[in-house]
């Protein structure tokens, strides 16, 4: 089994939770021609009433612009990547015990499987972390 890894360049900002909030800050995007890969949201419950955007990639200056415009910054932590490959049963437990036995704590993971094959984002605190799980996750990819 194989996997293509990616590092994933997130941007982040404060969104207000109402419906239409996170729609309000994706149509400028959506304008900018960004073609998203990853969005994600979730509550502040340190702050009731709003929440957190986040999205990938954006790879134009219009892009960035229009992100920008409406409160979004790049995030550099936590350190996130991107993998796709092959799914097969088990490999979500794999994959967190290979990291566990290296000593690595994931800040966050999605994986996602659609007709045999499998999307994931894995969150880390450190570029260390990071690069230590990309390391396990070519191992893994040739010896699965």
């Amino acid at each position: 089994m194989r996997f293509r890894l990616d590092r994933v360049h997130v941007w982040a900002g404060e969104v207000e939770d109402r419906a239409g909030g996170v729609a309000s800050k994706l149509s400028v995007l959506a304008e900018a021609g960004a073609n998203l890969a990853f969005v994600f949201t979730q509550r502040r419950p340190d702050k009731p009433g709003f929440g957190v955007l986040y999205v990938a990639p954006l790879t134009t200056s219009d892009q960035i612009k229009a992100a920008k415009s409406v409160g979004l910054h790049e995030v550099h932590e936590p350190i996130v990547i991107r993998v796709e490959g092959d799914n097969e049963a088990g490999l979500a437990h794999q994959l967190t015990r290979a990291w566990a036995k290296a000593g690595i704590s994931f800040h966050e993971l999605t994986m996602v499987v659609m007709n045999g094959k499998f999307v994931g984002y894995a969150a880390f605190d450190t570029v260390t972390d990071s690069n230590k799980a990309a390391e396990i996750l070519a191992d893994l990819g040739t010896h699965v």
